[in-house]
């Protein structure tokens, strides 16, 4: 029997309201001093990614992964935005990148690369779904 492991977006969301930290009901801009905050956590966290990638540790790895992921969900909750359908957007997008043969076309590093076939993000949509009202920025 397997147990339910909840989403990354619940269990941030549970965090948050816990902590009593920033929830937006629907997407909206939010202060410069707490976007600033929400950019120098993300920073940090993306630091200690690069430093345990460095160190050769996988646990580390792993770690400093999720620590960078559960910031991103808690940076999106605090712009009030669903970060689950955005992710589905451009998973979506990303999938047009490949060829008529299903086949992706490749950078000499590896990088996928965007194909004649390839579909922009429609994210101003996904935004407008959730309530959204563009500004303007």
């Amino acid at each position: 029997m397997s147990t339910m492991i909840p989403s990354p977006a619940a269990s941030v969301r549970e965090f948050h309201e816990k902590c009593s930290l920033p929830i937006q009901r629907c997407p909206a801009d939010i202060s410069e001093e707490l976007s600033t905050h929400r950019q120098r956590l993300l920073n940090e966290e993306v630091a200690e990614l690069s430093e345990a990638a460095e160190s050769g540790h996988l646990d580390h790895v792993a770690r400093e992964l999720a620590d960078v992921v559960y910031i991103a969900y808690g940076t999106a909750l605090t712009y009030g935005i669903d970060l689950d359908l955005v992710l589905a957007e451009i998973h979506q997008s990303n999938l047009t990148k490949l060829g008529p043969d299903g086949r992706p076309e490749l950078r000499a590093d590896g990088k996928v690369l965007k194909g004649r076939s390839f579909v922009a993000p429609d994210v101003r949509a996904v935004l407008r779904g959730q309530g959204w009202t563009p500004g303007s920025k």
